[in-house]
């Protein structure tokens, strides 16, 4: 049995422990990794975990379970494949993440794997693959890293809600139907929704401002009947660098609690273009918070009245 190891590397302007945290918390990797659409914790020990992985593959959206073993005190993180594709028979690999200076780390990435029935062919296909993607990975990992730790200030999160009358599952039909959305929403003028894998769907929407300009927007959205969906926007607004959230649907005495969530990073390269140039960050925030806010609650909104008249 041939188990090949390979180890890739790379140096981050940024603290070992906030790579570490940034890496070992998988609700940031939306943000650090842009292939990223999801990721949900299936188990979770104290330092042992099993995740479920939404990303993109060549621009289709895929899915799949990882195994991880969390090491905050050596800034190590391993990970293991839970099922393999051929011509990969098992693959796994380690994060290690070593300061070089008080800002400044060295990022390790660690590959183990093994080809299906030892084939020289197979074993050749997945040294490429994994020099390939490791290299990339790393290079785009430090790009957002770097960012992620330069913009902290620049990434904020917010939530609207609103109580319902109704049932959780018609709530959560209503926005999970969005290929209606142009029907149903008067700020969507037109929508194209494509699921050719049942649960992963991919969203493209023009939707109008106040003012009377439209913008296209594309998300990929991951959806949990009857309780949660979360997306990605990939195709953003001139005021944003990122740009996920989620809906939740939670059960209430009374009816449905429904709630929208945004993770937002600025753009401070078009403020002054989009805002004026005496605009400010503040000001940027406010906006985009603004813009975000009215569409969820205008989508809350008629997502109640559609629940409360099917009672």
């Amino acid at each position: 049995m041939t188990i090949r190891e390979v180890e890739h590397e790379i140096t981050a302007k940024a603290p070992a422990e906030t790579v570490y945290r940034l890496i070992a918390e998988v609700e940031n990797w939306p943000r650090i990794f842009p292939p990223t659409i999801h990721v949900e914790h299936v188990e979770r020990g104290e330092r042992d975990e099993r995740i479920r992985i939404w990303a993109t593959a060549n621009g289709e959206p895929k899915n799949w379970a990882s195994r991880r073993t969390l090491d905050p005190d050596t800034l190590r993180i391993d990970f293991r494949q839970e099922v393999s594709t051929p011509p990969v028979a098992a693959m796994g690999g380690a994060w290690i993440i070593e300061p070089l200076s008080a800002d400044e780390c060295r990022i390790r990435l660690l590959h183990d794997y093994r080809a299906v029935d030892d084939d020289p062919a197979g074993l050749a296909w997945i040294d490429e693959a994994v020099d390939r993607n490791s290299r990339s990975e790393l290079a785009a990992l430090r790009t957002n890293v770097e960012r992620a730790h330069a913009e902290a200030e620049l990434t904020f999160s917010f939530e609207d809600s609103v109580e319902i009358a109704g049932s959780a599952k018609d709530v959560y039909d209503f926005i999970n139907e969005a290929d209606l959305w142009a029907e149903r929403l008067p700020h969507v003028a037109s929508v194209r929704l494509t699921e050719d894998t049942p649960g992963l769907q991919t969203l493209e929407m023009d939707t109008r401002a106040r003012d009377g300009s439209v913008h296209t927007t594309k998300s990929y959205r991951v959806t949990f009947p009857h309780h949660k969906i979360a997306y990605k926007q990939v195709t953003l607004p001139a005021l944003m660098t990122l740009h996920t959230g989620y809906w939740t649907f939670t059960e209430t005495d009374t009816g449905v609690t429904a709630s929208s969530q945004h993770t937002v990073t600025l753009n401070t390269a078009n403020i002054a273009r989009v805002l004026g140039e005496d605009a400010t960050v503040a000001d940027a925030r406010a906006y985009v918070r603004d813009a975000l806010s009215t569409n969820s609650r205008a989508t809350l909104g008629h997502a109640k009245a559609h629940a409360e008249a099917r009672r």
